[in-house]
């Protein structure tokens, strides 16, 4: 089990990869297939919607036939077949395509690895051992910056999409070697999607669950990228430096994330604090969104690092679902987190189309303040929550 959990974290690396290189590559694919940051947005967001619909099935395949084959020949399909298509594409709409597949081939891998821990570890380890998955799979998230610019710029974008084709097929075939099926739950019980939505301690969690991940994961899946270029003028392998520090704040974010709530006896208030700071946070970035290239950096880091709550927000969720809905229990919490991720990096895109940008600055003003205003929503509904603590 431990190395079925290993590779599996290799496939989530994967995935934490392809939600956030569009960044890297918005220049060169708008010089060599003229795909624009509001195309690569549309992109962006499909991949995050399509994630999302998948969730509903693949927590269902997770309750009937178990991880091993869910995750293997989703991710083998999807995520190898999606990079070869990306690789090949022509214009943009070859790239939203690639993305919806890739999507697909990425929606059960995280889940996979929940599963198991929710089945086979004590319940209150899930938050440090969800956290620790999320966190090393994270890296995919730093080997998306500076490392992809620099492959790029030495074999070519088509080149570097091929070998991850090749990867993502090697990945799957190490899923279907490696991981086992935890044992079936016996039980006379029966249940459904509509069972968990009928539990009201999910309803002041799910909103937040649609928001909370949005700001750092829309903004270091793409807007990074385009506001760094539009507003300082950096090249390709700056911005990949600076999504670096991005990526690198986001990872340790959800390590210190991880243990907090048995250290301070709470969910709520941890996940309410961080998510809080990460408002404040892009309410300052709206303030100085041109007062200087590092300050930006270290404010995206920050926004970052306080927003890496995904992990304890599903623990939060996790913590109300009975034993034989764990499968559809995460996914329908992971439909709201990566949902909301695809449906606002969607109105992003037509925000900062419709801007009229007075300065370079300004649409991007009312993207991130979009983020923010959205946020804040979410945590007055989240005052409402109930706090669960194993």
């Amino acid at each position: 089990m431990q190395v079925g959990l290993i590779i599996l974290c290799l496939a989530y690396v994967l995935s934490q990869f392809f939600r956030a290189f569009l960044a890297v590559l918005a220049g060169v694919l708008n010089q060599d297939i003229g795909a624009s940051p509001d195309d690569l947005a549309f992109a962006s967001g499909l991949w995050f919607l399509t994630f999302a619909a998948m969730q509903l099935p693949v927590g269902l395949a997770l309750d009937k036939i178990g991880p091993r084959r869910t995750a293997a020949v989703l991710l083998l399909a999807g995520g190898s077949g999606g990079a070869v298509l990306f690789a090949l594409a022509t214009t943009p709409i070859h790239v939203s395509l690639s993305m919806v597949l890739i999507g697909i081939g990425c929606s059960p891998v995280l889940m996979a690895s929940y599963y198991i821990f929710a089945r086979n570890y004590p319940p209150a380890r899930f938050a440090t051992l969800a956290a620790l998955m999320l966190g090393v799979g994270s890296s995919g998230n730093l080997v998306a910056s500076y490392p992809t610019a620099l492959a790029v710029e030495l074999i070519g974008w088509r080149s570097t999409l091929m070998g991850l084709a090749v990867l993502s097929g090697l990945v799957a075939l190490g899923i279907w070697l490696t991981v086992k099926d935890p044992e079936p739950v016996e039980t006379e019980e029966k249940g459904s999607l509509l069972d968990l939505l009928k539990l009201p301690a999910l309803w002041a969690i799910l909103p937040l669950m649609f928001v909370a991940y949005a700001p750092s994961g829309a903004i270091r899946g793409l807007w990074a990228g385009p506001y760094l270029s539009d507003v300082f003028g950096l090249s390709t392998g700056q911005i990949g430096q600076a999504t670096l520090v991005m990526g690198a704040a986001m990872i340790a974010g959800t390590f210190v994330y991880g243990p907090l709530d048995r250290i301070l006896g709470t969910r709520k208030w941890v996940i309410f604090g961080g998510n809080l700071l990460s408002a404040v946070a892009l309410a300052v970035l709206c303030l100085w969104i041109d007062q200087g290239v590092w300050t930006s950096v270290v404010l995206l880091a920050v926004i970052g690092f306080t927003g890496a709550t995904f992990p304890v927000i599903m623990a939060h969720g996790r913590a109300f679902v009975p034993a034989h809905l764990v499968g559809r229990g995460v996914t329908l919490l992971n439909l709201f987190g990566i949902g909301g991720v695809g449906v606002m990096q969607i109105a992003s895109g037509h925000l900062h189309e419709g801007a009229t940008a007075a300065t370079p600055g300004t649409p991007y003003v009312i993207i991130f303040g979009f983020f923010a205003v959205t946020l804040a929503a979410g945590l007055v509904i989240y005052l409402f929550s109930r706090d669960s603590v194993d």
